[in-house]
């Protein structure tokens, strides 16, 4: 008995450690990073993932159920209802009301019919709203306009990501040109400081050409340590979009890796184009166009008040008798009707709903036309800043060559003897000033770029996955 016990203790023993062994592997970093994080990842990658685990776009999905949910609400009204009724009641027998027949030559001791002081009737119907002033092809249309209105705002919330998306991966990698031109630019410094004290040893330049190159070296190094937190930031960001939790003990090697560069085709769109395609294109519009349409509604729904009310009914039920006290005597049989309902005077309650729905469909009207002016100027604004992005990269095109040739001049001058430490520096500086403008204006080109498709409504999932909110909501 004892070795049945000892060999039991064993196998627990054995099963504890192997959970523990697996519990501890599930919580371990390597556990923990999902499996796209261990390759490089595209921009289409990251808008693919961002639109699968975005935590707004999983929110805006709900909401899209949601309307679908008042869009089934709402068309109930046109639906026939199935009404399954039953009661059963008991009365004191003072309140039962007795027939009483005196007695005639026929019935010479009278008659007395006592229904006695219990009573039961159930019934089965079906009913149907025949018409209620418009109300019911109201609902139809009501129910139509809620969904596309949902897909609508969906839409813009898609939008916004795919280019919040966008945006943060370029910001990643004008994060990584950053660090690589501070570590060149410190390279160089680096170089001109060893360059600088072999001259002070040889006698041939004061001390202050070594205090100035090192003055020089650790004014670059902070530009070194903005840059590589402004990496840090921009891989957060971006990964918080893209819907991963950090776990908590990664800081510094975020495994966040892109495959990508600053380059972008160039976008040719003239202004009247821009304009014509948001107006036809942008979600936010057509959600507002919905808007409008629903309240149109409210107004028909708010009229019908004024109308009689026309429902149909076919059923069938059974009662208890009401001329004998038992209560398994019951007569049954089929029915069918018509009911009619009309508020001829309501206290003015349908006169204030028209005047509210007037309001709202006026302010619905308003409200788009806003819209349709913020857009207008949205577009104008994203066009100037893509001129403008586009003219800062031309003119940057031959700035670094040219930067770098200088700085080989002013070295080889320095080299000379003709030149001075004063000239190598300020083509150094020159270098890393070219460097970073460049590399700046093709991220703020990317933006523009972005932020212009996203202005004219071209921002949109279908160009990337092929499947807009309409699929997700089927």
């Amino acid at each position: 008995m004892k070795r049945v016990f000892r060999n039991l203790f064993a196998i627990v023993a054995v099963v504890q450690t192997s959970l523990c062994a697996s519990a501890g592997e599930s919580n371990s970093p390597a556990a923990l990073r999902p499996p796209w994080l261990d390759r490089h990842l595209s921009l289409t990658d990251c808008l693919n993932l961002a639109l699968s685990n975005n935590g707004d776009v999983l929110k805006s999905r709900k909401d899209l159920e949601a309307a679908h949910g008042l869009s089934v609400q709402t068309r109930a009204v046109v639906i026939p209802k199935v009404q399954l009724n039953a009661e059963y009641g008991i009365v004191g027998r003072d309140a039962v009301d007795r027939l009483e027949v005196p007695a005639l030559p026929m019935l010479p001791e009278g008659l007395s019919i006592d229904p006695g002081d219990q009573r039961w009737a159930a019934d089965i119907r079906l009913v149907q709203t025949i018409s209620e002033g418009g109300r019911l092809r109201s609902a139809v249309r009501t129910s139509k306009l809620l969904r596309e209105r949902a897909v609508a705002q969906h839409n813009v919330l898609l939008a916004n990501v795919i280019t919040d998306v966008r945006t943060a991966f370029y910001d990643v990698l004008l994060a990584e040109q950053e660090i690589i031109v501070s570590t060149a630019a410190i390279a160089l410094l680096e170089k001109e400081l060893e360059d600088s004290r072999r001259r002070f040893e040889a006698g041939t330049v004061p001390r202050f050409n070594v205090l100035r190159a090192e003055v020089e070296l650790a004014n670059a190094r902070p530009q070194l340590s903005r840059a590589r937190n402004n990496h840090r930031i921009a891989k957060n960001v971006l990964v918080n979009l893209l819907g991963y939790n950090v776990p908590h003990d990664l800081f510094e090697d975020l495994p966040l890796h892109l495959a990508g560069t600053l380059e972008v085709d160039k976008l040719d769109v003239s202004l009247p184009e821009a304009l014509k395609q948001a107006l036809e294109l942008r979600p936010e519009l057509e959600a507002a166009r919905k808007a409008e349409l629903l309240r149109r509604e409210g107004l028909v729904q708010a009229r019908a008040g004024a109308y009689p009310r026309l429902d149909g009914y076919v059923g069938y039920g059974a009662r208890k008798s009401m001329f004998a006290a038992e209560l398994d005597r019951e007569v049954h049989g089929w029915e069918a009707g018509v009911q009619v309902t009309w508020n001829i005077f309501d206290g003015a309650l349908t006169r204030g709903k028209v005047a509210e729905a007037n309001a709202l469909l006026e302010q619905a009207q308003l409200d788009q036309q806003d819209l349709a002016r913020k857009i207008e100027l949205e577009v104008r604004s994203a066009c100037s800043t893509l001129t403008e992005a586009w003219e800062v990269l031309q003119s940057q095109q031959k700035v670094i060559e040219q930067a770098e040739e200088s700085l080989r001049l002013a070295r080889a001058r320095a080299e000379a003897g003709t030149g001075t430490q004063l000239d190598v520096l300020s083509a150094q500086t020159a270098l890393t000033q070219a460097r970073t403008t460049t590399i700046r204006a093709k991220r703020d080109y990317a933006v523009a770029c972005a932020r212009l498709e996203r202005a004219i409504g071209a921002a949109n999932p279908d160009r990337i996955t092929g499947k807009g909110a309409e699929n997700e909501t089927k």
